[in-house]
């Protein structure tokens, strides 16, 4: 979920630039004082579309005070526009059900609320369901935010061995292969099959190579159903791969080296080690490990 970066510091300058007090500011996006203040002082964080009133009431470009992280998704685009997932369900006359399950990746927009949705966001219908991809995990082309999100079964296998094997030598084609027809009980693929799906120069594979990929890289089989567009859960899990990447190479660690010379704080720290022990078993294992 796209989210635009927040920092209270930067909006408590912006504010008394602006010569406005914190209840000022409150009422114009329809807060008390004390709601501001602890906005600024990083207590707290306001809803992401009460940004673009508070840009407006200090007069400063959303882009500026509150830089988005990425490409748009449906929950920028909501906020950006100032509506909540209440009022956006209005717009669509539907429970917020919809817009939720929109925003949240697990079910897309029925095409009767894509008109009334884009008007709503001031976007076009062609800017909507771009978003609406990138809700699903599908990146936009050439964007540099991170590895596209595989769809094909070669995209797959490709992401699995370049983010899954943490520390560990990753399995070659041919072990892949012979994994799958140990899997199948007979010979399913050839070690050129898997090279063909690599490269993509086939795209199909039976069921029983499907659950032998599976099981060959240590996944749920469902990550490699017909369907090319992924669940929530699986992408999260792919996503995963990439963070505990990330930190074993040392790229989230190191931001201490960049511009931050307290180095991360405690309590980030502890947030990156929870969500280590929350996601380490989902890793393939390293060969002898217990």
């Amino acid at each position: 979920m796209r989210t635009r970066q927040f920092d209270g510091k930067r909006l408590r300058a912006a504010r008394r630039a602006r010569e406005l007090s914190q209840k000022d500011l409150g009422a114009a996006v329809g807060v008390k004082g004390p709601a501001v203040s602890r906005w600024e002082d990083g207590q707290e964080f306001p809803k992401g579309e009460k940004l673009p009133a508070l840009a407006a009431a200090v007069g400063e470009p959303l882009d500026a005070l509150f830089p988005a992280d990425g490409p748009a998704d449906l929950h920028l685009l909501r906020c950006d526009a100032g509506l909540s997932i209440t009022q956006a369900a209005e717009v669509i006359n539907a429970s917020r059900v919809p817009v939720s399950n929109a925003e949240g990746g697990r079910r897309r927009l029925s095409e009767a609320y894509v008109k009334p949705l884009a008007q709503a966001y001031g976007v076009t219908e062609a800017e909507l369901l771009a978003a609406q991809d990138v809700s699903f995990g599908v990146r936009p082309e050439g964007s540099r935010d991170g590895p596209a999100t595989p769809r094909t079964i070669g995209e797959k296998i490709n992401y699995l061995v370049q983010h899954g094997y943490v520390g560990q030598e990753a399995p070659s084609d041919e072990e892949i292969a012979r994994l799958v027809n140990e899997h199948a009980g007979t010979t399913a693929v050839t070690t050129e099959d898997i090279v063909a799906l690599r490269e993509g120069a086939t795209t199909e594979a039976s069921d029983a190579v499907r659950a032998g990929l599976a099981h060959a890289l240590q996944v749920n089989v469902g990550l490699f159903q017909d369907d090319a567009e992924l669940g929530a859960e699986d992408r999260q899990f792919l996503e995963s791969l990439v963070f505990l990447g990330s930190i074993h190479r040392g790229q989230i660690l190191g931001l201490a080296a960049r511009g931050n010379g307290e180095g991360l704080s405690a309590e980030m720290m502890a947030k990156i080690n929870e969500v280590v022990g929350e996601l380490r078993h989902k890793l393939p294992e390293a060969p002898g490990s217990e």
